[in-house]
């Protein structure tokens, strides 16, 4: 890829406002939008973008968010670039049109705020509002950051359109949502240069002799699951290709799995989500006393690159996977994952599922060295774990 000279233009953003400066860059046509705390600033700075002239799509306030996500795929069947974004309440409001967006491969990109669902009542940090649509059909992304997040929703429109299937994108409420960083804004024309428009061969048109959610048989709804499965089979490669030209443009470079310090690693933390900045500090103060530790961030969680995963823990001894979400009766959903992908290799580590953060609770750095402390040694009963 031929990169234009790039210019940074450092700016203190909330992660919210790094996901509307990246929307605002990617130039999408529509944006089908419904406030829900504590994604609203995002709907908040994209209205005042286009009050000012500087973001040209056009952003629908419906009466909900059913309503949003049945916006986003009509436009999106028609060929549009679309956007929305939610969380928690409001993405399990979106599940019935989750199926259909991903049946009806709509390159749809939504970002999704990562928040406790009712009840009780909450507004705190946890993963289970994505997870649990890990099965409708959409790929997922989970950001670390601020910076994380702008440069990954700029990337999932190119995955999205590649794929031809809908991309969520998500990163912790507060945390990172209203956190303030240094963010680099790339300028329009790198953008432009990752991003073009490229040609749709799945949408309505008038001589394109297709339908949408029209009634088909078993063989065919079948075959259409077939070739989602096709899809998938490929994004993880979209994800790294895309990863590696945006570092081109940017000099930031992006991944599906990202290793850090696990060169000999005794014990590699595993995560997604902003729980990999609370342990790569972990890994630094282990590794400041002689503890050979490691971490393996994921963030792409769907489809998961299970042979990645398992190539980066062949030979570790020991890996804790760090949970921001619990699964009722089975656990913390990526560690179930992880036991899944690893079943049966010779060469896996002793598995440990640590639900940590549940509900946004907080967990410090040194709560995470003591753990590996702990762990690293033990031979004890892997069952889901609540880290207080």
């Amino acid at each position: 890829m031929n990169a234009p000279a790039f210019k940074e233009d450092l700016q203190l953003l909330n992660g919210n406002h790094a996901v509307a400066w990246g929307v605002r860059l990617a130039r999408p046509d529509v944006a089908p939008l419904y406030p829900i705390t504590p994604q609203t600033p995002i709907l908040e700075k994209l209205i005042e973008f286009q009050s000012a002239n500087q973001f040209d799509a056009e952003l629908l306030t419906p009466e909900s968010e059913h309503s949003a996500m049945a916006a986003a795929i009509a436009a999106s069947v028609t060929g549009a670039r679309v956007f929305t974004a939610t969380s928690s309440q409001g993405l399990l409001l979106m599940h019935e049109l989750l199926h259909y967006a991903a049946g009806a491969r709509t390159p749809i990109v939504l970002f999704n705020v990562n928040r406790t669902p009712a009840a009780p009542w909450g507004f705190w940090p946890d993963q289970i509002d994505s997870l649990s649509q890990r099965d409708t059909g959409w790929i997922q992304l989970y950001c670390e950051n601020p910076q994380d997040s702008l440069d990954t929703v700029i990337q999932a429109f190119r995955i999205a359109e590649a794929a031809n299937l809908p991309v969520m994108v998500n990163h912790d409420a507060f945390y990172v949502s209203h956190s303030v960083e240094p963010v680099s804004l790339p300028s329009p024309e790198t953008v432009q240069a990752f991003l073009p428009r490229p040609e749709r061969d799945i949408l309505l048109a008038n001589d394109s002799g297709r339908s949408t959610g029209a009634p088909v048989d078993q063989a065919a709804w079948n075959q259409t699951r077939r070739d989602m499965d096709a899809a998938m089979q490929g994004v993880e490669a979209l994800t790294i290709r895309a990863g590696e030209d945006w570092a081109g443009l940017t000099g930031r470079a992006s991944a599906p799995l990202e290793p850090y310090r696990t060169e000999g690693a005794e014990l590699v933390f595993v995560t997604m989500g902003s729980m990999a900045g609370t342990a790569r500090l972990a890994v630094d103060a282990l590794r400041a006393k002689g503890i050979a530790a490691g971490l393996l961030k994921l963030r792409l969680f769907r489809p998961l690159p299970a042979a990645a995963l398992c190539e980066a823990l062949a030979g570790v001894p020991c890996a804790l996977v760090l949970d921001r979400n619990y699964s009722p009766g089975l656990g913390g959903v990526l560690h179930q994952e992880l036991k899944a992908a690893l079943f049966g290799r010779a060469d896996a580590p002793r598995l440990y599922g640590l639900l940590t953060g549940v509900g946004g609770v907080n967990v410090p750095p040194e709560t995470l060295e003591k753990l590996a402390v702990d762990y690293r040694a033990a031979d004890v009963d892997n069952q889901p774990i609540w880290v207080e």
